[in-house]
């Protein structure tokens, strides 16, 4: 079993900064691909960014690449979402979620492969 928790949602004003983290617990969390997801009143759950088990490579959606940001840091079960120059339609709860799969060699975004989820944190950005 693996317990996500995610910190650092709140509310800013347009072309703020926010940084997202999600703390892992339980299984070795090393060894599973990441992603960050996001929802918005309404809306399905989408795909925002993804980084593989040992940090080497990354995946963004295009709307977020060049101001969105995702790290690890493996030796304190960390995965992070740097995200910049934030827009009024990004507002939405933030949920990060590990691969099904440990060492899948792709970084997937759809939501049905990813097996555990933290609760969400709240991201709302005024105009």
């Amino acid at each position: 079993q693996v317990q996500l928790v995610e910190s650092g949602g709140g509310l800013v004003q347009a072309g703020d900064s926010l940084r997202l983290s999600c703390a892992a617990a339980g299984r070795i969390v090393s060894n599973y691909n990441m992603g960050w997801f996001r929802q918005a009143p309404g809306k399905e759950r989408e795909f925002v960014a993804g980084i593989n088990w040992n940090g080497s490579r990354t995946r963004y959606v295009d709307s977020v690449k060049g101001r969105f940001t995702i790290s690890r840091e493996n030796a304190k079960n960390t995965v992070y979402l740097q995200m910049n120059s934030l827009k009024p339609e990004e507002t939405a709860v933030y949920y990060c979620a590990a691969d099904g799969q440990r060492w899948r060699g792709s970084i997937v975004g759809v939501t049905s492969e990813y097996r555990y989820w933290g609760q969400g944190t709240q991201v709302t950005v005024s105009s």
